[in-house]
């Protein structure tokens, strides 16, 4: 009989030599601008020190991008309100569903107590039943829940059939084991990593992306898994109209928008942040379409009791998650590469022309962009 630990090296080695494969769209995207660098400057709250989720104290982010073959091309990113133990230290969350054509799994517990107890993870759809079996393994395994007999894992979902072999089910418990394991604040790298890997935005290659806003003294931040259709507009510009983008573009897919905040707020007005990215994705040009599961999470890491801001303190932070959603999508284009998978090609959206449309219509300012 195999010995468990030896197991969970070798599986854990595997998963990071296809870590480190999946590095590569990363890399190449390294070479990319965010909206920041060109100029782009989405409404009027000042953003956080590294314009990102991690820019609310505590929150860490965990990917691993699979790319394997010609036709793997997949992954999963998590999102941990703390480094602790979030079955013990539980956080105030919420679900807001704007489509509910998606297969996300949790909400409904969330929905009824008001908290969230695990990482949320976001992958691709058919591997939304294996991630939460693995994160239902990681946290039993924790030091604390020896008597643990009940469980909500949150995860998310976007369909990257087009460019991977989604049927092939590739993430499981060693990759969001590593998600988690090598979860961290800081810089967020974003683009065809992780559970946007094998995404596609408006016919444009899309995938992860974050932004972030202040809000008085508290911090918002947002992460996106983009893969949804329309017509892509940009601080206002028509950037869909005026360029031909490769992949599909039918408006059906999904986005997960995930909101998090160290303002004191309970999972009522949680729920009414979480809505706001709906406000954000319709800026962007969201067709809305019928197969496009829209969903916003939100969770705050503020230690309780404290007070909490009465619902008329509220209309900054929203409007503080409708721009750093807004500016995230952005940034999951901007980011991403072009990527070739399962007998397909998705293009990135273009730098060069994108800014010259932008500049056009007057949606960036002159500073700061090199292009």
């Amino acid at each position: 009989m195999l010995n468990p630990s030896v197991v969970l090296v070798t599986l854990g080695i595997v998963a990071s030599i296809f870590s480190v494969l999946g590095m590569l769209p990363g890399q190449e995207s390294d070479k990319r601008p965010r909206a920041r660098d060109i100029g782009l400057i989405t409404g009027t709250l000042p953003v956080g020190p590294l314009d990102a989720i991690t820019d609310v104290p505590g929150v860490l982010v965990g990917q691993v991008t699979l790319i394997r073959a010609d036709a793997v091309r997949t992954g999963v990113t998590v999102v941990l309100p703390h480094g602790g133990n979030l079955f013990v230290d539980k956080v105030p969350g919420a679900v807001f569903v704007g489509n509910a054509f998606g297969k996300i799994i949790g909400s409904t517990q969330v929905d009824e107590l008001g908290e969230i107890e695990t990482p949320i993870a976001l992958t691709s759809t058919l591997n939304v039943a294996r991630v939460a079996d693995a994160i239902i393994d990681y946290m039993l395994q924790l030091p604390g829940n020896e008597q643990v007999h009940s469980i909500n894992p949150l995860v998310a979902e976007t369909n990257d059939s087009f460019l991977n072999d989604i049927r092939g089910r590739y993430v499981g418990r060693s990759e969001v084991f590593e998600a988690i394991q090598h979860a961290h604040g800081g810089s967020i790298e974003e683009g065809a990593v992780g559970g946007g890997t094998g995404t596609v935005a408006f016919g444009f290659k899309g995938g992860i992306g974050t932004s972030s806003r202040r809000a008085g003294p508290y911090t918002v931040g947002v992460l996106v898994q983009s893969n949804y259709g329309g017509m892509l507009q940009i601080n206002g510009a028509p950037v869909g109209r005026e360029l031909t983008a490769g992949g599909p573009n039918s408006g059906n897919g999904s986005i997960i928008m995930v909101v998090a905040t160290d303002a004191p707020v309970d999972a009522r007005n949680l729920h009414r942040m979480a809505a706001r990215t709906i406000f954000g994705l319709a800026r962007t040009g969201s067709s809305g379409a019928n197969g496009s599961g829209d969903y916003g999470i939100a969770f705050s890491t503020a230690r309780m009791p404290v007070r909490l801001l009465s619902n008329e303190e509220m209309s900054p932070l929203f409007l503080a998650v409708i721009e750093a959603t807004e500016e995230a999508i952005y940034n999951s284009l901007l980011k991403a590469v072009t990527l070739s998978g399962n007998g397909h090609t998705v293009e990135a959206l273009p730098i060069e022309r994108t800014v010259e449309i932008l500049r056009r219509h007057g949606a960036i300012t002159q500073s700061g962009s090199a292009y």
